[in-house]
Protein backbone atom coordinates (compact mmCIF):
# COMPACT_ATOMS: atom_id res chain seq x y z
CA UNK A 1 0.00 0.00 0.00
CA UNK A 2 2.78 2.34 1.17
CA UNK A 3 4.41 1.63 -2.43
CA UNK A 4 1.53 2.67 -4.48
CA UNK A 5 0.78 5.58 -2.07
CA UNK A 6 3.90 6.82 -3.02
CA UNK A 7 4.08 6.05 -6.91
CA UNK A 8 0.86 8.35 -7.09
CA UNK A 9 2.74 11.07 -5.41
CA UNK A 10 5.44 10.73 -7.98
CA UNK A 11 3.33 11.34 -10.86
CA UNK A 12 1.07 14.08 -8.82
CA UNK A 13 4.65 15.83 -8.41
CA UNK A 14 5.52 14.83 -12.49
CA UNK A 15 2.37 16.59 -13.36
CA UNK A 16 2.80 19.60 -10.90
CA UNK A 17 6.58 20.09 -12.39
CA UNK A 18 5.72 22.03 -15.37
CA UNK A 19 3.27 24.11 -13.17
CA UNK A 20 5.41 25.67 -10.49
CA UNK A 21 8.17 25.66 -12.97
CA UNK A 22 5.86 28.22 -14.71
CA UNK A 23 4.73 30.11 -11.57
CA UNK A 24 8.36 30.73 -10.97
CA UNK A 25 9.27 32.17 -14.55
CA UNK A 26 6.00 34.54 -14.26
CA UNK A 27 7.32 35.54 -10.61
CA UNK A 28 10.35 36.36 -11.85
CA UNK A 29 9.40 38.26 -15.37
CA UNK A 30 7.20 40.09 -12.59
CA UNK A 31 9.76 41.13 -10.37
CA UNK A 32 11.94 42.35 -13.42
CA UNK A 33 9.26 44.00 -14.95
CA UNK A 34 8.83 46.81 -13.22
CA UNK A 35 10.91 49.16 -10.55
CA UNK A 36 9.98 51.72 -7.72
CA UNK A 37 11.43 55.22 -8.04
CA UNK A 38 11.52 56.89 -4.85
CA UNK A 39 11.88 60.60 -3.56
CA UNK A 40 14.62 62.48 -4.82
CA UNK A 41 15.45 60.03 -6.75
CA UNK A 42 15.72 59.89 -10.98
CA UNK A 43 15.74 56.79 -13.29
CA UNK A 44 17.67 56.36 -16.50
CA UNK A 45 16.12 53.86 -18.38
CA UNK A 46 17.85 52.04 -21.01
CA UNK A 47 16.65 49.98 -24.10
CA UNK A 48 18.94 47.34 -25.04
CA UNK A 49 17.21 46.95 -28.53
CA UNK A 50 16.85 50.22 -29.72
CA UNK A 51 19.88 51.93 -27.74
CA UNK A 52 16.88 54.56 -26.21
CA UNK A 53 17.33 56.40 -22.77
CA UNK A 54 14.67 57.78 -21.27
CA UNK A 55 14.09 59.52 -17.73
CA UNK A 56 11.70 59.10 -15.66
CA UNK A 57 9.87 62.43 -14.84
CA UNK A 58 8.60 61.48 -11.45
CA UNK A 59 8.60 58.85 -8.26
CA UNK A 60 6.36 55.76 -8.41
CA UNK A 61 6.44 52.46 -10.22
CA UNK A 62 7.10 52.10 -13.63
CA UNK A 63 7.42 49.18 -16.10
CA UNK A 64 10.13 47.70 -17.70
CA UNK A 65 10.62 45.30 -20.59
CA UNK A 66 12.26 41.72 -19.26
CA UNK A 67 15.56 41.69 -20.46
CA UNK A 68 15.09 44.18 -23.11
CA UNK A 69 15.00 47.45 -21.01
CA UNK A 70 17.51 47.83 -17.51
CA UNK A 71 17.35 50.79 -15.33
CA UNK A 72 19.77 52.44 -13.14
CA UNK A 73 18.80 54.87 -10.30
CA UNK A 74 20.72 58.34 -9.17
CA UNK A 75 20.20 60.27 -6.08
CA UNK A 76 18.93 64.16 -7.06
CA UNK A 77 19.30 65.16 -3.53
CA UNK A 78 21.59 66.90 -1.82
CA UNK A 79 25.06 64.78 -1.22
CA UNK A 80 27.41 65.36 1.19
CA UNK A 81 31.62 64.20 0.31
CA UNK A 82 33.81 64.02 3.46
CA UNK A 83 37.41 64.24 3.62
CA UNK A 84 38.27 63.93 7.35
CA UNK A 85 40.58 62.09 9.23
CA UNK A 86 37.66 60.06 10.97
CA UNK A 87 37.88 56.45 9.98
CA UNK A 88 33.44 55.80 10.17
CA UNK A 89 32.80 59.56 9.18
CA UNK A 90 34.39 59.83 5.61
CA UNK A 91 33.89 58.00 2.03
CA UNK A 92 37.12 55.99 2.24
CA UNK A 93 37.67 53.84 4.76
CA UNK A 94 40.53 55.21 7.38
CA UNK A 95 41.70 58.51 7.43
CA UNK A 96 41.33 60.53 4.67
CA UNK A 97 42.50 64.17 5.29
CA UNK A 98 43.31 66.41 2.30
CA UNK A 99 46.96 66.75 2.79
CA UNK A 100 48.86 69.92 1.22
CA UNK A 101 51.66 72.55 0.71
CA UNK A 102 50.91 76.28 1.85
CA UNK A 103 52.94 79.04 -0.31
CA UNK A 104 55.99 78.82 2.35
CA UNK A 105 56.39 75.22 2.17
CA UNK A 106 54.71 73.87 5.12
CA UNK A 107 52.22 70.69 5.13
CA UNK A 108 49.04 70.89 6.22
CA UNK A 109 45.82 68.16 7.06
CA UNK A 110 42.42 69.96 6.20
CA UNK A 111 38.87 68.20 6.92
CA UNK A 112 36.34 69.19 4.38
CA UNK A 113 32.80 68.43 3.63
CA UNK A 114 31.24 69.49 0.03
CA UNK A 115 27.35 69.21 -0.30
CA UNK A 116 26.24 68.93 -4.12
CA UNK A 117 23.43 67.48 -6.04
CA UNK A 118 23.01 65.86 -9.56
CA UNK A 119 21.81 68.47 -12.66
CA UNK A 120 18.47 66.10 -12.62
CA UNK A 121 18.02 68.61 -16.22
CA UNK A 122 21.31 66.76 -17.50
CA UNK A 123 21.41 63.38 -16.11
CA UNK A 124 21.27 61.51 -19.69
CA UNK A 125 24.08 63.35 -20.79
CA UNK A 126 25.79 62.78 -16.97
CA UNK A 127 24.79 58.99 -17.18
CA UNK A 128 26.43 58.40 -20.55
CA UNK A 129 29.43 60.78 -19.65
CA UNK A 130 29.99 59.51 -16.03
CA UNK A 131 27.78 57.30 -14.53
CA UNK A 132 27.53 55.44 -11.34
CA UNK A 133 31.03 55.52 -10.33
CA UNK A 134 31.01 59.82 -9.91
CA UNK A 135 32.03 59.76 -6.34
CA UNK A 136 35.26 58.38 -7.03
CA UNK A 137 35.87 59.28 -11.00
CA UNK A 138 34.64 63.19 -10.88
CA UNK A 139 33.71 64.16 -7.23
CA UNK A 140 36.76 62.78 -4.72
CA UNK A 141 39.70 63.69 -7.42
CA UNK A 142 38.27 66.91 -8.14
CA UNK A 143 37.76 68.32 -4.43
CA UNK A 144 41.35 67.17 -3.66
CA UNK A 145 43.13 68.74 -6.72
CA UNK A 146 41.06 72.41 -5.75
CA UNK A 147 41.78 72.05 -2.57
CA UNK A 148 45.68 71.30 -2.85
CA UNK A 149 45.83 74.30 -4.97
CA UNK A 150 43.38 76.53 -2.82
CA UNK A 151 46.10 75.49 0.34
CA UNK A 152 48.86 76.92 -2.20
CA UNK A 153 47.76 80.45 -2.02
CA UNK A 154 47.62 81.17 1.56
CA UNK A 155 50.60 80.95 3.94
CA UNK A 156 50.12 77.99 7.03
CA UNK A 157 49.62 81.05 9.18
CA UNK A 158 47.17 82.46 6.93
CA UNK A 159 44.97 79.21 6.96
CA UNK A 160 45.54 78.38 10.21
CA UNK A 161 43.95 80.94 11.79
CA UNK A 162 42.57 84.31 10.17
CA UNK A 163 42.32 83.65 6.84
CA UNK A 164 40.14 80.12 7.11
CA UNK A 165 37.08 81.07 6.05
CA UNK A 166 38.99 83.45 3.01
CA UNK A 167 40.39 79.69 1.72
CA UNK A 168 36.77 78.48 2.11
CA UNK A 169 35.38 80.91 -0.09
CA UNK A 170 38.08 80.17 -2.59
CA UNK A 171 37.09 76.08 -2.63
CA UNK A 172 33.49 77.36 -3.50
CA UNK A 173 34.49 79.56 -6.12
CA UNK A 174 37.15 77.23 -7.92
CA UNK A 175 34.31 74.04 -7.26
CA UNK A 176 31.74 76.59 -8.62
CA UNK A 177 33.67 76.93 -12.05
CA UNK A 178 34.39 72.96 -12.59
CA UNK A 179 31.86 71.01 -11.51
CA UNK A 180 29.34 72.40 -14.24
CA UNK A 181 31.12 71.04 -16.61
CA UNK A 182 30.32 67.69 -15.31
CA UNK A 183 26.72 68.34 -14.70
CA UNK A 184 26.81 68.69 -10.84
CA UNK A 185 25.66 71.61 -9.11
CA UNK A 186 27.27 72.77 -5.91
CA UNK A 187 26.05 73.17 -2.52
CA UNK A 188 28.22 74.80 0.10
CA UNK A 189 31.30 73.52 1.27
CA UNK A 190 32.81 73.81 5.07
CA UNK A 191 35.94 73.63 6.21
CA UNK A 192 35.69 71.45 9.39
CA UNK A 193 39.36 71.71 10.48
CA UNK A 194 43.11 72.59 9.69
CA UNK A 195 45.65 70.48 11.63
CA UNK A 196 50.04 71.17 11.25
CA UNK A 197 52.59 68.57 11.69
CA UNK A 198 53.41 67.51 15.31
CA UNK A 199 56.39 68.97 15.17
CA UNK A 200 55.41 72.48 14.14
CA UNK A 201 52.44 72.08 16.58
CA UNK A 202 55.00 72.35 19.48
CA UNK A 203 56.44 75.60 17.04
CA UNK A 204 53.09 77.31 17.60
CA UNK A 205 52.15 75.99 21.21
CA UNK A 206 56.23 77.68 22.10
CA UNK A 207 55.16 81.06 20.03
CA UNK A 208 51.92 81.02 22.37
CA UNK A 209 53.20 80.41 25.30
CA UNK A 210 55.83 83.16 24.23
CA UNK A 211 53.43 85.59 23.29
CA UNK A 212 51.56 85.48 26.67
CA UNK A 213 55.09 86.03 28.93
CA UNK A 214 55.75 89.15 26.47
CA UNK A 215 51.87 90.56 27.12
CA UNK A 216 52.82 89.87 30.88
CA UNK A 217 55.96 92.33 31.29
CA UNK A 218 54.18 94.17 28.96
CA UNK A 219 51.94 94.76 31.29
CA UNK A 220 54.06 94.67 34.41
CA UNK A 221 55.92 97.21 32.55
CA UNK A 222 53.30 99.75 31.87
CA UNK A 223 52.27 98.93 35.58
CA UNK A 224 55.69 99.94 36.84
CA UNK A 225 55.67 102.94 34.50
CA UNK A 226 52.62 104.61 35.80
CA UNK A 227 53.91 103.86 39.49
CA UNK A 228 57.17 105.61 38.58
CA UNK A 229 54.60 108.48 36.84
CA UNK A 230 52.47 108.39 39.89
CA UNK A 231 55.42 108.83 42.62
CA UNK A 232 56.71 111.92 40.30
CA UNK A 233 53.69 113.55 40.31
CA UNK A 234 53.09 112.94 44.29
CA UNK A 235 56.87 114.23 45.11
CA UNK A 236 56.16 117.42 43.20
CA UNK A 237 52.66 117.80 44.78
CA UNK A 238 55.31 117.82 48.04
CA UNK A 239 57.39 119.63 46.76
CA UNK A 240 55.32 122.57 45.77
CA UNK A 241 53.47 121.83 49.34
CA UNK A 242 57.00 122.38 50.67
CA UNK A 243 57.82 125.10 48.67
CA UNK A 244 54.52 127.38 49.61
CA UNK A 245 55.18 126.53 53.55
CA UNK A 246 58.50 127.54 52.89
CA UNK A 247 57.13 130.91 51.39
CA UNK A 248 54.50 131.38 54.45
CA UNK A 249 56.99 130.89 56.88
CA UNK A 250 59.23 133.83 55.66
CA UNK A 251 56.39 136.03 55.90
CA UNK A 252 55.63 135.11 59.30
CA UNK A 253 58.07 133.23 61.54
CA UNK A 254 55.53 132.76 64.73
CA UNK A 255 54.10 130.33 62.31
CA UNK A 256 56.46 128.07 63.42
CA UNK A 257 55.94 128.43 66.98
CA UNK A 258 52.21 127.98 66.28
CA UNK A 259 52.90 124.39 64.66
CA UNK A 260 55.44 123.15 66.96
CA UNK A 261 52.66 123.85 69.71
CA UNK A 262 50.08 121.86 68.16
CA UNK A 263 52.14 118.95 68.25
CA UNK A 264 52.18 119.44 71.64
CA UNK A 265 50.69 117.25 74.40
CA UNK A 266 47.33 119.04 75.15
CA UNK A 267 48.13 119.30 79.31
CA UNK A 268 51.51 120.98 79.17
CA UNK A 269 50.77 124.92 80.02
CA UNK A 270 54.13 125.96 79.53
CA UNK A 271 57.95 124.79 78.33
CA UNK A 272 61.37 126.46 79.26
CA UNK A 273 62.85 127.00 76.13
CA UNK A 274 66.84 128.39 76.48
CA UNK A 275 67.31 127.30 80.41
CA UNK A 276 66.35 130.93 81.66
CA UNK A 277 62.76 131.79 80.19
CA UNK A 278 59.76 130.33 80.65
CA UNK A 279 57.34 129.85 76.88
CA UNK A 280 53.76 129.80 78.01
CA UNK A 281 51.94 128.27 75.79
CA UNK A 282 48.71 129.47 76.79
CA UNK A 283 49.01 132.80 76.23
CA UNK A 284 50.31 131.88 72.61
CA UNK A 285 47.45 130.27 71.84
CA UNK A 286 45.61 133.16 72.97
CA UNK A 287 47.56 135.61 71.48
CA UNK A 288 47.08 133.70 67.96
CA UNK A 289 42.81 133.23 67.99
CA UNK A 290 43.17 137.27 68.59
CA UNK A 291 45.00 137.75 65.78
Amino acid sequence: MGGKMTLKTLKTLTKLTPVLIGLLIVLFFLLKSYIIVEPGEKAIIFNRVTGELRVTSREGMFFLIPFIESVTVYDTKVQTYNLTKSPIEGEIRGEDSLQALTSDGQRVFVDLSVRFRLNPEKLTEFHRTIGKNYMQSIIRPQIRNEARFAVSNFSLMEIYTSKRETFQKAMEERLKNIFPKYNIILDSVLVRDVRVSDEFQKVLENKHIAQQEAERMKYVLEKEEKEKERKIIEAQGDAEAIRIKGQALAQNPALIQYEYVQKIAPNVQAIITDGKSIFSITDFLKTRKEK
